[in-house]
């Protein structure tokens, strides 16, 4: 499971204030405000939660983003449905969703994926329009928002409410692709690709998955979906997911997100998506055609990084490395550059990105 640390958003060129207040003007400008009678106060606290509530849902208007071109504000109304019909190639898309502050995370990815020439299936779900914004300038028409927009911009600590809410959003929009008839790949971005793992997506099962646990498997493993463990369900790993739009796909995402909705984040117990996908995946186990990916060829970084001699023995049969069992931004960026997976400094003309900033 992706851990991130809350970082500061990476500022963007669409988003900087035109009029900056300094602290002297910001002083003066205050006084007024106590010649303010509690009719006009109530009228504009009115105002500002009416905003709160409709803007997420019917896009933010272009008053509220003078700086944002007129021929990136289209963007706002571009749909799933027409992103997926343009990315699409042989009835595959490739998805991501992503936040402003792990663009540079996205681009290290799109590396990646472009070196095995599967780029241009590539859709990115915006969960900020700041996102939406700078992909869509940098690479036209790969870059979606499915409105209503999460509520900032910014990178939330793993367990978290607002991480929560981020990451329960991604069985809807899997869903929505395979209604429309899609094959679909999901990759958490901190994720990098060393082999075409297209090859492994082997027969016509509903599902594909890989698991989470550290524990080393046998080569000719079991592709069944492994035994409950301590806490009543497996642990696979919900980052990295294959679907054809099957009626057993389409029935694992409704039950992830039955269970998503019976297991809300509270501060008491703080909830995550992986949890629910598990669960989802062993009450339909019955009925849609489950497939668990070879571990050589898809390992939890638990063990990629951390077990030399697996790693050796399994050499060039690695194909998407996940950066996960490790917390913090920069942790994750000083471990791919410490096994040379960091390739955005020095190769991001490979990127249809190219260098963000």
């Amino acid at each position: 499971m992706s851990q991130f640390l809350h970082q500061r958003p990476l500022q963007n060129p669409f988003f900087s204030d035109p009029y900056p207040i300094s602290p002297r003007t910001s002083t003066s400008f205050q006084k007024p405000m106590f010649l303010l009678n509690r009719t006009t106060l109530l009228l504009l606290l009115s105002l500002l939660v009416i905003l709160g509530v409709i803007l997420p849902w019917f896009g933010a208007p272009q008053f509220l983003f003078p700086n944002t071109p007129s021929s990136l504000a289209k963007w706002r109304d571009y749909t799933l449905p027409q992103a997926a019909s343009f990315v699409a190639k042989n009835g595959t898309v490739i998805v991501c969703a992503v936040s402003q502050p792990y663009l540079p995370f996205l681009n290290n990815w799109l590396i990646s994926i472009t070196r095995q020439k599967h780029q241009d299936k590539v859709l990115v779900i915006a969960e900020d329009y700041a996102t939406l914004y700078t992909v869509n300038q940098k690479w036209p028409g790969h870059a979606v928002l499915v409105p209503p927009a999460p509520d900032s911009p910014t990178a939330h600590k793993f367990g978290s409410q607002g991480f929560f809410n981020f990451t329960s959003r991604r069985p809807r929009h899997l869903l929505h692709i395979l209604e429309l008839g899609y094959n679909v790949m999901y990759n958490d971005v901190d994720m990098i690709w060393l082999k075409d793992p297209f090859p492994y997506m082997k027969g016509n099962h509903d599902v594909y998955f890989t698991d989470d646990m550290t524990a080393v498997k046998p080569l000719d493993h079991s592709h069944d979906l492994p035994p409950p463990g301590k806490k009543g369900r497996p642990y696979i790993c919900s980052c990295m997911i294959y679907m054809h739009p099957t009626a057993g796909a389409k029935l694992v995402m409704k039950k992830w997100i039955e269970e998503l909705q019976a297991e809300p984040w509270s501060r008491v117990k703080k909830a995550n998506d992986q949890p629910g996908f598990n669960w989802a995946l062993i009450k339909t186990a019955g009925q849609a055609d489950l497939y668990l990916l070879p571990q050589a060829a898809f390992p939890t970084g638990g063990l990629y990084f951390k077990n030399k001699t697996w790693v050796k023995e399994t050499k060039g049969m690695h194909a998407i490395i996940h950066n996960n069992y490790i917390i913090g931004f920069e942790k994750k960026i000083k471990r791919f550059h410490d096994f040379g997976l960091w390739l955005v400094d020095d190769h991001a003309e490979e990127s249809p990105l190219g260098r963000l900033w």
